[in-house]
């Protein structure tokens, strides 16, 4: 049975497993994790109930373990009645060790209890290599409490890591554990 290591072991020993495929000379070549952003879109239904950023932004900080800040819309556009500065959303940037924290429960708790969950697509792995995760519904994380389940939201989890192309960041993230989808059922399809 393999011994059970963080994502912050994990990260250190790429250097190992990286440099012959990728032709590393030294450690700090390397993918390096910088930062994890949470983004939730509040939209405009703020206008019909006062308390549903408050409700958000405090989910948000249960599920990151740090507050969010409201982010204001750029412009206004009538059609969809904002104005601009008026929130629209909220964003949490975790780095040091809330972002391995958040890391480890995202891998190990929340993405398998996502429901029919067969793993995250390579082509969320963007061309500078960076990974982001939409997640539809909150509740698979395991602060949620049975009585929020009455105002669901989604988010967008965005891994920024220090990868020069896609080929890296997709490499980096696999080492650190995170669960692609297997190659055979794209090609079943």
């Amino acid at each position: 049975m393999a011994k059970y290591t963080t994502v912050k072991e994990r990260e250190k020993g790429a250097f190992e497993k990286m440099k012959n495929e990728f032709h590393y000379k030294n450690v700090m070549a390397v993918p390096k994790m910088q930062k994890i952003v949470l983004n939730v879109g509040t939209g405009t239904a703020v206008k019909k109930d006062k308390n549903k950023n408050d409700a958000i932004a405090l989910r948000l900080a249960k599920i990151s373990g740090q507050k969010g800040a409201l982010r204001g819309s750029k412009q206004s556009i009538a059609s969809f009645k904002t104005r601009k500065g008026d929130p629209i959303g909220i964003v949490v940037t975790l780095r040091g060790n809330r972002m391995y924290a958040f890391l480890e429960k995202l891998i190990n708790v929340a993405l398998p209890r996502t429901k029919d969950f067969r793993g995250i697509s390579r082509k969320s792995v963007d061309v500078i290599g960076n990974l982001t995760i939409g997640i539809k519904e909150h509740t698979i994380f395991p602060e949620t409490a049975d009585e929020d389940i009455r105002d669901v939201f989604g988010l967008s989890i965005t891994l920024v890591c220090t990868a020069k192309n896609k080929k890296e960041g997709t490499a980096f993230f696999e080492l650190l554990g995170i669960p692609f989808k297997k190659e055979e059922e794209k090609k079943k399809r």
